[in-house]
């Protein structure tokens, strides 16, 4: 076998784990960004409080933005509104709409990637 058909078949195989990576992680932030636990927000004062709902367009257009940000930053608490236990924050942070950001005396409401890398921190 040539040197060009084993780079070949090596580099086929890269992007064959690539693709095959990229669905699979894709997947299981769509996993996380459908789960909707309860969220204690008095145990983490200092985070960045991203409120959204599973099932807002709007929302799932940044999710995927906002989640690999935190995989490397670990600053943020994402608190999905359509789980009933986490409802009194609406009143408590004044929540008008989501996808809302609230870090310290910043607020965004919106989907603008530049808003959203003030608020998060870049």
């Amino acid at each position: 076998m040539t040197l060009i058909k084993r780079v070949g078949k090596a580099l086929a195989v890269i992007v064959v784990v690539l693709a095959v990576g990229g669905f699979a992680s894709h997947q299981y932030v769509n996993h996380v960004e459908k789960q909707r636990p309860i969220v204690t927000l008095a145990k983490h004062p200092k985070k960045v409080l991203f409120f959204y709902r599973d099932d807002c367009p709007d929302c799932q257009s940044i999710f995927h933005q906002i989640y690999w940000h935190n995989v490397i930053s670990r600053n943020i608490i994402f608190i999905n509104m359509n789980q009933s236990k986490n409802r009194p924050y609406i009143q408590q942070y004044q929540l008008t709409s989501v996808p809302t950001l609230i870090h310290g005396k910043q607020r965004y409401t919106g989907t603008n990637q530049k808003r959203i890398k003030q608020i998060v921190g870049d």
